[in-house]
């Protein structure tokens, strides 16, 4: 399989915010916006990996500035990780204001997308990080990855530690208990 270039993996998508995408307060809700993210980065993640591509997960994804009613959301995606058959694609999004011309970054989001083919992961190409910037990226992709395995084997530990204690103890820990 051929690698790709990281900086052919690039793509823009904008959509306008409406009534049907917004809270009571004309704020577009955080779901919507969420939403437009997966469908961005499952379009990136399917075009480099040349399969259907799936979300196994989204990292934090932290809502900076509103997007108000009747602006332009664009986003801009890329890949900036590759495993063996995971993606990870990077979002940024931005908020345009039509009448200004004014653009407002509102967040970044990173999606761990999955390829697909006959029900399995299947292998992705390669990365080819070629500039300063992308290398970066591909290494802080990297670590989020290790950290994310390392998370998810601390909740385990957790969890079991957890299932082993008795009620008693479980009532002492969240305070309801007698101490």
């Amino acid at each position: 399989m051929e690698a790709k270039r990281a900086a052919d993996t690039r793509m823009q998508m904008a959509q306008v915010v409406t009534p049907n995408h917004a809270n009571m307060y004309g704020k577009a809700f955080g779901g919507a916006i969420l939403s437009m993210i997966d469908l961005l980065a499952y379009t990136v993640a399917s075009r480099f990996a040349g399969n259907v591509c799936v979300t196994a997960s989204f990292d934090r994804v932290d809502f900076i500035r509103p997007i108000e009613i009747g602006d332009v959301v664009v986003l801009t995606g890329f890949v900036s990780y590759a495993g063996r058959t995971s993606v990870e694609v990077t979002v940024e999004v931005e908020a345009e204001d039509v009448l200004t011309g004014e653009r407002r970054h509102t967040n970044t989001a990173r999606v761990t997308m999955v390829a697909i083919k006959d029900g399995k992961p299947t292998p992705v190409p390669r990365l080819l990080c070629e500039t300063h910037e992308e290398k970066i990226r591909f290494l802080e992709g990297k670590a989020r990855r290790e950290q994310r395995s390392q998370r998810e084997a601390e909740r385990r530990a957790i969890h079991e530690s957890l299932e082993r204690l008795g009620e008693a103890e479980l009532d002492r820990l969240i305070g309801g208990g007698s101490d």
